[in-house]
């Protein structure tokens, strides 16, 4: 399944949600399993996105040790990214019940 930019935005964010510190095959392997296997976030998408947002000051990154020992850029929410987060949220909240009125209203009806 194909994500727009600012929904990748959001899933990035809520991966690193729980006071994660990942790196991005980790993030990677994180929503894939949080979506059931649903969402595929290729490397050319999730690398830029995790650039963008840590340029935006939402996340963090150092260097550090990935689980397998291995030499990794680890990342993580700041402050900021936590309060973008509950902003993104609600705006996707939003969002979906009006894309969800629409879609139930779908069979000719009106309110």
């Amino acid at each position: 399944m194909e994500l727009l930019q600012g929904t990748l935005d959001l899933l990035v964010l809520q991966a690193l949600s729980p006071e994660a510190r990942l790196h991005g095959s980790a993030v990677q392997a994180r929503l894939e399993r949080l979506s059931r296997g649903r969402l595929r976030v290729e490397e050319g998408s999730l690398y830029p996105a995790l650039y963008r947002l840590e340029r935006r000051g939402w996340i963090a990154s150092a260097w550090g040790r990935s689980e397998n020992n291995r030499k990794a850029r680890l990342y993580h929410l700041t402050p900021a990214g936590r309060r973008q987060l509950a902003a993104e949220r609600r705006g996707w909240e939003a969002f979906s019940e009006a894309v969800d009125a629409v879609l139930g209203k779908g069979l000719g009806q009106e309110p």
